[in-house]
């Protein structure tokens, strides 16, 4: 497909719509910088680009305000609303006044930025100009920031039945001290003990994210990752009582929970492309009980999911976690701009279209409630 369009691309070099896709596919292939670097060439072309409704007529304008970046940059709802009747508006805003060009006629707005260091001007622009805005804002800018790790593991502090790590800022040289025997590591994160969690700020999808034993960890750590500041965080077992660990990913569409995926593996840092979900039909056996009996789980954890919906204000988004073996659920991370999708294999996860379905009609359900909501309130986009 990647040489089929880079071909289309180099006849029609004034298409922006395929150097955009192209963008995509490298990414999806591993060329992450070649990717971004097409993503630009788009960009200088035009910033709004629409995915029309798979199902016809179009029943909802969704305007989804993006930045520029990789795949992980900004919430992939065109994964989550795949084959609907909801088209899509993705609108690359620009920093300084983000919505600066004339904006295209819409139903409501979602707010897809992810947070980080660079896109908090952007989010803060956002919120004055969103602040009267005449169509439903889903996810307003000014919570998106709760995501961030450090940020969403002190708000969560003390949510009753949730465990969630305080993960703080570790600078370079502090990190460097402490390997080098000149300092313990509670003398500069307190209440922080080995082993310890280490990834660099901006890492996603278990990307430089390592397990620490002692400070020679720490050296051996910093002699391979690059970078000035990383997060730090507590190791928790939570491994059952077979010595595996599984880990859950769950969305919250306005407060309801709602089941994605469960993982399985040996190995602590669990990831669903690499635990072998595709493999072992014993494992997706379990992910299928785990869908089936998820209402027990919400049940069990009823007061958590309820918290962690409270604590970050915002409409859409997910956490990955697990249980621990005194049945605590332990979140991993909060964040709106994780891969919620259908395209597994039918015939290998036959238990998972409905759910998704599930989700993807609480998603719409809140969309046209909320527009709704604002016709009522007199406050419909002229």
């Amino acid at each position: 497909m990647a040489h089929q369009l880079l071909a289309q691309a180099e006849q029609h070099q004034d298409a922006p719509n395929l150097w955009m896709n192209l963008s995509i596919a490298m990414q999806c292939l591993g060329q992450r910088e070649l990717g971004l670097t097409i993503q630009g060439q788009a960009l200088e072309m035009q910033r709004v680009y629409e995915l029309p409704a798979t199902l016809q007529p179009s029943r909802f304008r969704l305007l989804v305000l993006m930045v520029p970046g990789d795949i992980s940059s900004n919430t992939p709802l065109d994964c989550l609303l795949e084959n609907s009747d909801i088209s899509l508006i993705h609108y690359y805003v620009s920093s300084g006044d983000p919505l600066a060009r004339p904006v295209p006629e819409h139903d409501a707005v979602f707010v897809a930025i992810g947070d980080s260091d660079a896109n908090r001007c952007i989010l803060l622009a956002l919120e004055k100009s969103l602040g009267q805005w005449p169509a439903p804002v889903i996810n307003l800018p000014q919570n998106i920031p709760t995501t961030g790790r450090n940020t969403a593991s002190t708000l969560m502090n003390n949510a009753p039945g949730l465990l969630m790590p305080l993960t703080m800022r570790a600078p370079r040289l502090a990190l460097m001290t402490i390997a080098e025997g000149h300092a313990s590591l509670p003398e500069y994160f307190s209440g922080v003990s080995f082993p310890i969690i280490l990834r660099p700020l901006g890492s996603q999808a278990g990307n430089d994210l390592d397990k620490i034993d002692g400070p020679h960890g720490i050296s051996l750590y910093l002699s391979r990752v690059k970078g000035d500041e990383f997060f730090i965080s507590c190791f928790i077992d939570y491994s059952g009582v077979d010595g595996l660990f599984r880990k859950f990913r769950i969305a919250l569409i306005d407060g309801v929970p709602y089941a994605c995926h469960m993982a399985v593996s040996s190995h602590w840092m669990v990831h669903y492309v690499n635990a072998h979900m595709y493999e072992d039909a014993g494992k997706r056996s379990e992910e299928a009980q785990f869908m089936e009996h998820f209402d027990a789980f919400v049940q069990r954890h009823r007061d958590a999911l309820d918290a962690v919906y409270q604590r970050t204000g915002l409409d859409y988004f997910c956490i990955d976690c697990a249980e621990t073996r005194d049945q605590q659920l332990f979140v991993f991370e909060v964040d709106h701009v994780m891969v919620v999708h259908d395209m597994d294999p039918v015939d290998l996860f036959p238990y998972k279209h409905a759910h998704v379905q599930k989700m993807q009609d609480a998603f719409r359900r809140m969309l046209f409630e909320r527009m709704a909501g604002a016709k009522q309130n007199g406050n419909a986009l002229r």
